[in-house]
Parts: C-alpha cells; structure tokens; sequence
C-alpha cells in the first residue's frame, strides 16, 4: 500500500494544472507504484494467488487507461511513457 506522502508527491510529479489529483496521466503513476510494490511481492511469495490476482487487474486496469491516453492525445501519452519509463 502506498504511504500518503508517496502517493501526495507522485500526484505532485505527474498533475497537469495545480488542483488536478484525477486526470490519467496521475491515475497511471499511481498504478504504475502499486504495480511495482505488488511484483516485488508477487515474487517474493509465489504461492499468494490473491495478489497475483489483483497484480493482473492493476495492470490491465493501466492498460486501458494508456489506451485512452494515447488515443484521445498522443502527445500526453508519449511524455507520460518516457517520463515512467514504461515502455523501451
């Protein structure tokens, strides 16, 4: 679970004007910091299908929403992607 001091600086990093908490680009870096907690402990723990679980709903879950990203404004959606370093 992330802390609200980490959670408040990532919705800091990636708002687009100073009272967004909501747009897509910082609903995906909140994804994207869960996705990165829960595979460290996906993989410390095989056999905790639970988490598996909702690691696979995160993601895609993020999945659309970089969908909806890129197709509604490409533009956002590249910065986004070299900015968390997503995709090489």
């Amino acid at each position: 679970m992330l802390m609200k001091e980490a959670k408040t600086k990532i919705i800091d990093d990636n708002r687009t004007h100073p009272t967004d908490s909501g747009s897509a680009e910082v609903q995906i870096a909140l994804l994207s910091e869960r996705i990165r907690l829960l595979t460290g402990h996906v993989t410390s723990f095989k056999k905790d299908h639970t988490s598996k679980t909702g690691l696979m709903k995160l993601v895609g879950q993020r999945k659309r929403l970089l969908a909806y990203l890129k197709r509604e404004d490409k533009a956002r959606y590249e910065k986004l992607i070299k900015k968390l370093k997503l995709r090489k």
